[in-house]
């Protein structure tokens, strides 16, 4: 007579038994890949925040002086339209590719759209910096004006939009920051091959 083997509830045979080991370097890529899309979507909010922030910026004030009618708005100053195009196009791109970041997560042997999104966030991070820093110089020349070009300094009158526009610059500065992350933590996950 053969003897039958009976598994009792509670019991585990030693066949069903699955071992999980988790590799150190994986849990490692995941990581960095997570790490990647959280520098990525903080971006995404980063740069489309200050091109609201400075595209919905207007003000207009009363002149006591001379009865007239002042107006601010950013479509004045090329710089600013320029920063908000940079930062439009910069926060466009990065909605797109927060997608391709959830696959590196799940996939991390994708090499070459990994090489592909360094080089982008690289141009990005360029096109943020450089928007963001020449609308720095136009809302220094609003703040304190050039004394030797017999500029005056305008946010004595239009504080509201001094506020604003120095708001947007630093949303804008921030999503630099977080791009300089995006672009090392990139980097370093690269190099981990």
């Amino acid at each position: 007579m053969e003897e039958e083997k009976q598994i009792e509830v509670g019991e585990t045979s030693a066949s069903s038994r699955k071992v999980i080991t988790l590799e150190p370097k994986l849990i490692i890529k995941k990581g960095i890949s997570t790490l990647g899309f959280a520098f990525r979507l903080f971006a995404v909010f980063g740069t489309i925040g200050s091109a609201l922030a400075m595209g919905t910026t207007q003000e207009s004030v009363v002149s006591l002086t001379q009865l007239v009618l002042l107006k601010a708005k950013y479509s004045d100053l090329p710089t600013l339209m320029f920063f908000v195009v940079a930062n439009a196009v910069a926060g466009g791109y990065l909605v797109l590719s927060l997608p391709v970041s959830i696959f590196h997560i799940i996939t991390t042997k994708a090499k070459t759209s990994r090489i592909i999104l360094i080089a982008i966030d690289t141009v990005m991070l360029a096109l943020v910096s450089c928007g963001a820093s020449a609308a720095t110089a136009t809302v220094y020349l609003a703040h304190e004006g050039n004394t030797t070009a017999n500029w005056p300094p305008i946010c004595q009158q239009f504080d509201g939009f001094c506020e604003r526009i120095s708001g947007s610059l630093i949303g804008s500065f921030c999503a630099v920051v977080l791009l300089m992350l995006l672009v090392i933590s990139s980097a370093i996950s690269l190099s981990r091959r």
